[in-house]
């Protein structure tokens, strides 16, 4: 078999056109792969390890200055040799073609692509619906071990991200938040947990923790695909928006009505039962659209997803969910506007320090807040009433009343008062801490569904006339905030407020 192609760095600065040497590397590389997978699985013996490797972006950069001053992204901090590996150009092609504008633009020098030397794992290059276990015994299925490279999880740490990566010397600085092998390793994660493809994911994401809010989202997103398109192109139930195609788990496709079918709308199925972490999608030509992501409970879960989901750099992410009223003042369905959180919930303690502030973001916030006064059409005193902007925090102990001493110092309840907190769940401090670390917008909104403090716990008749009466404003309330983020430009959108001192290029 001929070796792995090979394609030295060559000079660009025409984006598009290494934009198009990007995919060349990467298509090479990855056919190079399936052909030898194949002929493994045929019975060839290769007489030595078979290797292909990602295609790598780099800039050399001589000085502190930038031509735009007003991104906050799209330039790196200093003199040096900046680069990062890449992967997916048929998924991430928008993405890298405005990056690699921002960097031309910025520097104007030009950018080296060619093939690295970090390995694309075999798991990586075979499709999605491709199954090779079955075809081989025992004693091959080790011997694929030692012929191919499989996910090096050394090689895909969060370092850059948590801001603890540090270059060994002669070693160039990081481009990106994610290297490709993290980037592959969380497109694999993605279809595991939500049993959709990473293609569907649109950018613009909201999160519950609650199944009543997925049904109302998939009625609101079958209703409209039976609508007609406008004569204008335009989509109006919900907002003002081209939503062309609904997914559901098993990618499960539906199109618009008389939008013209496209290749691959036959390939989805219902599955037999709903994945972990199932995820639907509101889809746009565009990607602008809105995927809805049922995490179940428990901050361990809105870890995960959101550790998979940022490597798609989407635009925002907004929680919705319950909560329990922490002030007496409060009433059952009550909305509450997290300007702040108190981080209970532990499992990014190891990642971003309890320490460091997790901001509220004004650009969400007043998106918030206008979709509840749009959508309840209230204002002034009245939207004031039903509507607390207030401090969230999120707990990993769901049953924290329940802790014996409760007026002592180190109870739970001592401490949520100290924090001012109004409200309390198990997700939203995770999700936003996530956006934080990942550089990704985000937002809470939160509707009271209990009292605990207050003797006012959720009762079978009572929980039910609640979520039927508040889920399907809540979530339109969701739907149009991100529709008015997206209005208002995704350029404010990715403000300084989350990027450091010493920031990569990437968005």
């Amino acid at each position: 078999m001929n070796p792995a192609p090979f394609f030295p760095p060559a000079a660009f600065d025409d984006p598009a056109a290494a934009l198009a040497k990007v995919r060349e590397i990467h298509e090479a590389g990855v056919a190079w792969l399936r052909e030898a997978l194949q002929r493994f699985v045929a019975g060839d013996d290769p007489p030595r390890h078979l290797r292909a490797c990602y295609p790598f972006v780099r800039l050399r950069n001589d000085t502190v200055s930038r031509w735009n001053s007003r991104l906050s992204y799209g330039f790196v901090a200093g003199p040096g040799t900046y680069e990062t590996t890449l992967t997916r150009p048929d998924l991430f092609g928008g993405y890298y073609l405005e990056q690699f504008a921002l960097l031309l633009e910025s520097h104007r020098v030009p950018l080296e692509v060619g093939t690295s030397r970090q390995p694309i794992p075999l798991h990586f290059a075979i499709g999605p619906d491709d199954v090779i276990e079955g075809r081989l015994d025992a004693r091959r299925r080790m011997l694929l071990r030692d012929v191919f490279d499989l996910p090096d999880l050394s090689a895909m740490d969060d370092g850059i991200a948590n801001g603890t990566h540090e270059p060994r010397s002669g070693e160039p600085h990081p481009l990106a938040l994610f290297t490709a092998p993290r980037v592959d390793y969380s497109l694999q994660r993605l279809r595991h947990y939500t049993g959709t493809r990473p293609e569907h994911f649109q950018n613009f994401v909201l999160f519950t923790n609650y199944q009543f809010y997925i049904d109302e989202f998939v009625k609101l997103g079958r209703e409209m695909m039976a609508r007609p398109v406008g004569e204008d192109g335009m989509a109006r139930p919900v907002g003002d928006d081209r939503y062309v195609a609904f997914v559901e788990p098993g990618n499960l496709l539906t199109r618009r009505t008389g939008v013209a079918a496209r290749e691959g709308d036959e390939d989805g199925a219902a599955p037999p039962r709903l994945p972990q972490m199932p995820a639907y999608h509101l889809m746009r030509d565009d990607r602008a659209g809105i995927t809805m992501v049922n995490i179940g409970v428990g901050p361990s879960s809105a870890k995960t997803i959101t550790d998979h989901i940022a490597v798609l750099r989407p635009h925002a992410w907004i929680m919705l969910g319950h909560c329990a009223g922490l002030r007496n003042t409060q009433a059952l369905g009550d909305y509450v506007l997290a300007h702040g959180y108190v981080r209970e919930d532990h499992v990014l303690d190891e990642d971003l320090p309890p320490w460091v502030p997790v901001p509220a973001l004004a650009e969400v916030q007043l998106a918030l807040e206008a979709a509840v006064a749009e959508v309840t059409r209230l204002e002034g005193a009245e939207l004031k009433r039903v509507l607390r902007t207030g401090t969230v925090a999120s707990t990993d102990n769901r049953n924290w009343e329940l802790l014996p001493s409760r007026g002592a110092a180190a109870s739970p309840e001592r401490r949520f008062s100290q924090s001012r907190a109004v409200a309390l769940d198990m997700e939203s401090a995770t999700i936003a801490a996530n956006g934080f670390r990942f550089r990704v917008p985000y937002g809470t909104l939160l509707c009271v569904s209990d009292k605990p403090l207050h003797g006012e716990i959720k009762l079978p008749g009572m929980a039910d006339t609640f979520y039927r009466e508040r889920v399907d404003q809540h979530l339109r309330i969701g739907i149009r905030a991100l529709e008015l983020l997206r209005e208002q430009g995704v350029e404010r959108l990715h403000s300084r407020k989350l990027r450091s001192f010493d920031e990569v290029a990437f968005q």
